[in-house]
């Protein structure tokens, strides 16, 4: 018999969220406060660690830089977002669509319309 745990989340969300904004010098427009429902924060084999959870923001724009092994899967559960890559490709998303951040990418996120979406960050 398994011992591991499992671990469920989505709509609506429980409990009380981390809130913050985009840090000052990173701000293109606006100043959407963000919620975070972390809900799984666990190790990988070797030295990776594995984030999940809830994330809701409001309008705004702000650049995004990920580290050198931090990468992030998303998928839109509400409303509309655009990643843009400093390189000049956008991506955006909506409802049931999901999108890939690889290690090392520089550029904005911009929340056309307050997004809530579910996360998984490894780095």
């Amino acid at each position: 018999m398994s011992t591991l745990k499992l671990s469920g989340f989505g709509l609506p969300v429980a409990g009380e969220p981390e809130h913050s904004h985009p840090q000052p010098e990173r701000l293109i427009s606006g100043n959407p406060r963000r919620d975070t429902w972390s809900a799984i924060e666990t190790g990988l084999d070797g030295a990776q660690q594995l984030y999940s959870g809830v994330w809701r923001s409001e309008v705004g724009h702000w650049r995004i830089a990920m580290g050198p092994t931090e990468q992030e899967v998303f998928t839109v559960l509400e409303g509309r977002c655009r990643v843009h890559a400093d390189g000049g490709e956008v991506q955006e998303a909506g409802p049931g669509q999901a999108v890939f951040i690889p290690a090392g990418f520089t550029g904005s996120f911009e929340v056309l319309e307050t997004v809530t979406k579910v996360y998984v960050i490894t780095e």
